[in-house]
């Protein structure tokens, strides 16, 4: 369809044009330079100024994240372009709802005008190809979800045929050069392996396996690949206990091809999730060994022997509310023997629990009750400067008024309810009676209606008692006594306590420091133990 711009002359115009790896088996009409010799000559004949041309090579439609098109929103946002021009719709996407956005939102609130050449879409004229638009691009999700069933079809056949499909293998392994499905040992990286699991069978526990390489400063699997490190802080870069768990339990370095651990959510995103491992793919015998299956599964037993359920929780006031100064890591809490026999709750830094001789922080050590019992005292101190018990009165009458309405309905209600089912059942029984003849006609008129009296008197009673008001004496003798016990018990508090604190942090020369949701009064965020 040919499409004429009446005033070229006010564009300046982006030329976008993409490719994936599905839309090449389409022919060379889908290729790159086909797409930019027919944009190129529409913007010749029209008369417009092309400021730029994007070119997304090998990105799926479904994925809004491409270099090139995020360089044109870029241009957009700078008024370098206005106008947007592509082959077709499904170049532009195709994920119907991100596509329905840039063309119903992002487009318009912008000033960009959108012309699908071949589909004869102008979003800067009224024309009936504009109106079915929504209908191609769900028409174009749905190409992308039936390819995305397909690749996802042919991949599992490969992986049940024992093939990999990954893109990196696991660490002591590298691809076979000359075919990209297969794997073969990494001669620089599998004696590291081999080391781990003589140190597991030697008795050493994933955590301490993790300090000595760490200690040693050898590379993880990440640093090892050249892989962009995917966290910062105090962990990023060191070996820890679950990475090596988890190479421990790994059956490719028995020669047995392991995938499907993980799978996508959906063609939409990228996010992956956990699979059961009775969902893994397992085919043995696909590739040369690492480890030798008699220590692969002595070293199983180990881990299963040393395997305890971590259930013991230990419930705390400042739970969630406590960090490390230095590393911002919350702290945990280790149970120990004081010297009476007493157990003993202590707080500790986890990051120094973790990586205790790699020097990332320090112990922190200190009992819980001693912190609990300073951050209480300045808690207690906030509460008696801005809670007043003449101030809460108020707050105090209207609470016990409340209390005291849904005690006296709890009740009193009951029975009237009670009573109020009985006479329900035994209308019913009455009507039943008169429907089968049991009882007669007169004796029906007589009963019924007395029945039916005394029901609806109840229920108007009921419905009186849930409206009423509590008699005001009572509650004015009550209110300040309510109040000043509140001011009293307020600080120890969970509720309250992570109402008014935001974070406390223990510095290593076990200061405290009380980050309060509001301005404290003077000189009472810090204190010292």
């Amino acid at each position: 369809m040919y499409l004429n711009i009446s005033n070229p002359e006010e564009y300046r115009a982006g030329l976008y044009i993409r490719l994936s790896k599905e839309d090449e088996n389409e022919g060379p009409s889908e290729s790159i330079s086909n797409q930019i010799s027919l944009l190129r000559r529409f913007a010749h004949e029209n008369k417009l100024t092309v400021y730029d041309t994007y070119i997304d090579d090998g990105w799926s439609g479904t994925n809004f994240d491409r270099p090139a098109f995020k360089r044109m929103i870029a241009d957009i946002e700078t008024k370098a372009i206005n106008m947007v021009i592509t082959k077709d719709l499904s170049r532009l996407g195709r994920d119907y709802i991100m596509t329905g956005h840039f063309m119903e939102r992002y487009f318009p609130e912008n000033r960009v005008r959108y012309i699908s050449v071949l589909d004869g879409i102008d979003t800067g004229v009224e024309s009936s190809a504009n109106d079915i638009t929504p209908f191609r691009a769900i028409m174009n999700d749905m190409y992308a979800r039936d390819i995305s069933k397909k690749i996802k079809s042919v991949k599992r056949d490969k992986q049940r045929k024992g093939l990999f499909i990954g893109g990196k293998p696991l660490f002591g392994y590298k691809k076979h050069p000359g075919d990209k499905n297969k794997i073969i040992v990494d001669e620089n990286a599998a004696p590291l392996v081999r080391r781990i699991f003589n140190l597991a069978l030697e008795g050493m526990s994933c955590h301490q396996i993790a300090v000595r390489l760490n200690e040693e400063k050898i590379p993880t699997p990440a640093a090892y690949a050249g892989l962009k490190q995917g966290r910062t802080g105090p962990y990023a870069g060191l070996w820890s206990g679950e990475r090596i768990s988890d190479m421990l339990q790994n059956e490719i370095y028995i020669g047995n091809m392991v995938q499907g651990r993980s799978m996508k959510i959906s063609y939409k995103s990228k996010k992956s999730i956990r699979q059961a491992r009775e969902n893994w793919v397992v085919v043995e015998g696909t590739h040369e060994p690492i480890i030798d299956k008699d220590t692969f599964y002595k070293v199983q037993s180990l881990l299963k022997s040393r395997r305890r359920t971590r259930l013991r929780r230990y419930d705390f006031l400042l739970k969630g509310l406590i960090h490390c100064h230095e590393c911002t890591y919350p702290l945990g809490v280790i149970n120990r023997k004081n010297s009476k026999g007493e157990d003993c709750l202590y707080f500790v830094c986890r990051t120094y629990q973790r990586y205790t001789k790699s020097g990332v922080c320090t112990c922190h050590s200190i009992k819980e009750k001693t912190v609990t019992e300073a951050v209480l005292k300045k808690v207690r101190e906030v509460c008696e400067e801005h809670l007043k018990p003449e101030e809460l009165l108020a707050t105090a009458e209207r609470s016990i008024r409340e209390a005291l309405k849904s005690q006296r309905a709890e009740n009193d209600t009951k029975e009237l309810k009670a009573k109020i089912e009985s006479l329900s059942a035994r209308l019913e029984k009455i009507y039943l009676d008169r429907l089968s003849g049991v009882l007669d006609e007169g004796d029906f008129e007589r009963v019924y209606p007395r029945v039916k009296g005394e029901r609806a008197a109840l229920e108007r009673r009921l419905s009186e008692l849930e409206s009423a008001d509590c008699p005001a004496a009572p509650v004015e003798a009550q209110a300040g006594e309510f109040a000043q016990r509140f001011i009293d018990s307020a600080f120890a508090s969970r509720e309250v306590l992570v109402s008014l604190i935001e974070r406390v942090e223990l510095t290593e020369n076990k200061e405290l420091i009380i980050r309060f949701r509001f301005a404290p009064p003077e000189g009472g965020e810090k204190s010292s133990q």
